[in-house]
């Protein structure tokens, strides 16, 4: 058997998720363009942006009501979903992925490191004594849709090596910026209902522990915890998160018992596609029932969701909240602290501080280059961390407030950053050499 029929089923699934990440970013990439024209023209459709944002909606259940703004809805509603998707990836790379083994995960979580504390202090420090020094996280974040679409324009010249390092990076970025938000961005607390969003969550555990795993029981829940989190002055996105932690990751059956029930139904269609009269559709439904069967709620629930997010959730995201109508003064306002601090920190902190700190962990021993990458590799990783984007516009709500005087500034800045930094990784990494071609030759 030649050895890329051996490899090529291993490395599928990773190809497919860098394909539909890259993907994503690309309808990312268009939805914060369309957004822009259409909030600075002044024709058909254009009429109703940006104001269609503030635009109230109420939904009620049960009694529990909100009135929230479609901006609002956008933010703290269908981007809890997304949220939910970063705590599936952060708990499977945890439990099973790149950041299980501690040789593996140091190089991913030093560079994340590096990369979040490097610009935050280049930000703090242009910004130091001004109104906008308490917005630092904004420049921490890197953008895994817009990155990894980057990398996917750049073919074979990028090692899989270096996509799964990225990846890890930027789930590890993805995790210090809701450590942020949690524990930095959020001001008034009100106890009553943060208490009851704890209830909701200690139970969702214990469901967990008690072998329930059926979503039918998590996801309602899940709508409840995501309320209280909501009115307990907590950002309502961070019980995404919560929820995605609580829901089962391991398949419901023993590792012989899986076995047996595999080689089993193996056998069975092994023996209907072979026989005279085999039917598509027998075969379809027994893939179906085998890809369940071994499949944990978690994963299921991932993969249920995440094209949702990455063609839906966050070019809406992106589209809402890049819908700036943008005058010449927001563009010299670029030079005052708040935009200098942004582009300065995600064009020059993140490279730095992704390449100094990869760089230290290797010189101690701590970690090794993965197979296939070199530094110029990690510069070039380095340089697309600074493309921030979706966390970023998400800090800046929070950091600066919606409608106040910096948010355009610092919009703008952060799509300015996030293009320089695009452009320079996929130039640097576009000078690396395309791999050589072995040629086995066959019996």
């Amino acid at each position: 058997m030649a050895v890329s029929q051996i490899v090529r089923p291993l490395v599928r699934p990773f190809a497919e998720f860098f394909r539909r990440e890259a993907a994503g970013g690309i309808m990312l990439m268009a939805s914060a363009v369309l957004a822009l024209v259409l909030a600075n023209v002044n024709w058909g459709p254009a009429h109703f942006f940006p104001q269609l944002w503030d635009k109230h909606l109420n939904l009620t259940v049960n009694g529990l009501g909100l009135n929230l703004s479609l901006l609002h809805w956008i933010n703290d509603g269908l981007m809890s979903i997304f949220f939910l998707i970063v705590g599936l990836e952060i708990k499977r790379e945890l439990l099973e992925g790149e950041l299980s083994d501690r040789r593996q995960a140091t190089l991913p979580i030093a560079a994340a490191f590096g990369g979040m504390v490097v610009p935050a202090l280049v930000y703090f420090f242009i910004n130091r004594g001004e109104p906008s020094a308490n917005a630092w996280g904004i420049p921490m974040a890197t953008d895994i849709a817009f990155a990894l679409a980057v990398l996917q324009l750049l073919g074979p010249r990028v090692p899989l090596g270096l996509k799964v390092f990225l990846t890890a990076l930027a789930i590890v970025d993805d995790l210090g910026a809701v450590l942020v938000i949690a524990g930095y961005y959020t001001t008034n607390l009100h106890l009553n209902s943060l208490y009851l969003a704890l209830a909701v969550w200690a139970l969702l555990m214990n469901l967990n522990l008690l072998g329930v795993r059926s979503l039918v029981v998590y996801m309602p829940l899940g709508a409840l915890l995501w309320f209280f989190m909501h009115e307990s002055g907590v950002h309502a996105t961070l019980a995404g998160v919560m929820l995605a932690f609580t829901i089962p990751s391991r398949i419901g059956m023993a590792k012989p018992e899986l076995l047996l029930m595999l080689n089993s139904r193996l056998s069975m269609l092994q023996d209907e596609v072979h026989g005279l009269g085999a039917n598509p559709r027998i075969i379809s439904e027994e893939l179906e029932y085998l890809s369940d069967s071994i499949s944990s709620p978690a994963q299921k629930l991932e993969q249920r969701l995440h094209s949702v997010v990455a063609f839906v959730i966050i070019p809406l995201f992106a589209f809402a909240n890049t819908s700036l109508e943008i005058e010449a003064s927001v563009f010299r306002d670029l030079l005052t602290p708040l935009g200098m601090g942004i582009i300065l920190g995600l064009t020059v902190g993140k490279p730095l501080g992704i390449g100094a700190l990869s760089w230290l962990s290797i010189r101690l021993g701590w970690a090794s280059l993965p197979a296939g990458v070199t530094w110029r590799h990690i510069w070039g990783a380095g340089l697309l961390g600074g493309i921030g984007f979706t966390m970023s516009l998400f800090i800046t709500l929070l950091a600066l407030g919606e409608h106040s005087a910096g948010e355009p500034v610092a919009k703008l800045a952060i799509l300015t950053a996030s293009l320089i930094s695009g452009t320079l990784g996929f130039l640097l990494l576009r000078t690396m050499p395309l791999p050589k071609v072995e040629v086995v030759s066959g019996r």
